[in-house]
């Protein structure tokens, strides 16, 4: 589809989805949180629900376990403290991973003003990021392990992203700052970073996404923008899907390509897979059929890449606006934030746009 195209239907598609206010009945709400901002969530294998919420105000905790509706910090409350020790307290908890092993993965980084996809403050803080991945043991609760990423560029990655496999111990992490893809070394601590800068990892700075017929812009007229963002590793820990959030390709590689430190860059690049048209997506998961759901927040929908290669409309309901971060149960729910972050007020001229409250929710897939 030609760059030109792709932007007028970008533009076009989510103004009478908006206005016809759809609504899917089989659409469950799992918790409400008032005006607290939910980003990361994940499963575990028993259906245990994790929530991450950044520090934003109102801030009340990092990382939390859903229980009857309601959230619970989590591991404990001095891990959700406002303030502590950097390694043994969440700074800004970004993204959560329940791996196969039912180990727990997050992912606590607050990128440098580099590598943000919201733009320089100029502040001195704002020079060098603070990335850590906490390993916690869903067994007994307990952190197990973390490591500080000692060997990154701190002042231009933007960590944002993680995905565990337990075959080859390594970590893979989407870092829209450098436009790459990290691979954490579980054992050593030692990163790589790969396919940076490609064609793979980039956004296309002619796709401006739009909502509502308004672009979306800050104040100073630069639009939302972000490279290699959602990620997903297939159940048998095979497949790496990738995108960025400013493109409709999805890609994915075999891993067995990113656990290999002897290729060169091209040859890496050689082992992408162009998947094709998808849809503007803001987080990716897989389930145990190889069905890689991404997050539509252009329609207000999530939708599913089949093993077959077709792409279907899962659920689409008004109430998904910007759906972010997703986690498949073995209930068969796939469970879901919206962090409605085209309604913040960075966004909008400084007007908060926010339909409150914050909610995750969770439709039947399987």
């Amino acid at each position: 589809m030609p760059k030109n195209l792709i932007f007028i239907y970008l533009t076009m598609i989510s103004l009478p989805v908006f206005a016809q206010e759809i609504k899917d009945p089989r659409l469950e709400v799992v918790a409400s949180f008032g005006k607290s901002q939910p980003i990361g969530v994940s499963v575990s294998s028993d259906n245990r629900v994790f929530v991450s919420f950044p520090r934003r105000e109102p801030y009340s905790m990092g990382l939390s376990e859903i229980i009857n509706g309601q959230r619970k910090p989590y591991p404990d409350k001095s891990w959700n403290a406002e303030d502590g020790r950097p390694d043994s307290h969440f700074v800004n908890v970004q993204d959560i991973y329940v791996d196969t092993e039912d180990q727990l993965w997050v992912l606590d980084a607050k990128p440098s003003s580099a590598g943000s996809v919201f733009g320089k403050d100029g502040s001195e803080e704002s020079r060098e990021g603070q990335f850590k991945l906490v390993q916690i043991d869903l067994a007994d609760n307990k952190v197990v392990r973390q490591y500080t990423f000692d060997d990154l560029d701190k002042a231009e990655s933007g960590l944002n992203d993680v995905r565990v496999d337990t075959d080859k111990k390594l970590a893979y992490l989407s870092d829209p700052g450098q436009a790459g893809i990290v691979v954490l070394d579980l054992n050593t601590g030692a990163t790589r970073l790969l396919l940076a800068e490609s064609s793979f990892t980039t956004a296309d700075p002619d796709v401006v996404l739009s909502y509502e017929g308004r672009e979306m812009r800050d104040d100073k007229g630069n639009p939302f923008r972000s490279n290699v963002n959602g990620i997903a590793l297939t159940k048998d820990n095979t497949y790496f899907y990738f995108k960025p959030i400013n493109t409709s390709k999805l890609y994915r590689i075999e891993t067995i390509y990113l656990a290999d430190a002897s290729l060169t860059a091209e040859e890496l690049k050689s082992r992408v897979e162009d998947l094709g048209e998808t849809t503007i997506t803001h987080g990716l998961v897989a389930d145990v059929k190889g069905n890689i759901y991404l997050t539509s927040s252009l329609d207000y929908s999530i939708k599913r890449y089949t093993p077959e290669g077709k792409v279907e409309t899962v659920v689409q309901d008004s109430r998904l606006i910007w759906p972010d971060s997703l986690g498949v149960g073995s209930d068969g729910y796939l469970y879901f934030s919206c962090a409605q972050m085209n309604r913040l007020p960075q966004w909008n001229n400084g007007e908060d746009k926010v339909f409150y409250p914050y909610e995750v929710y969770r439709v039947k897939v399987l």
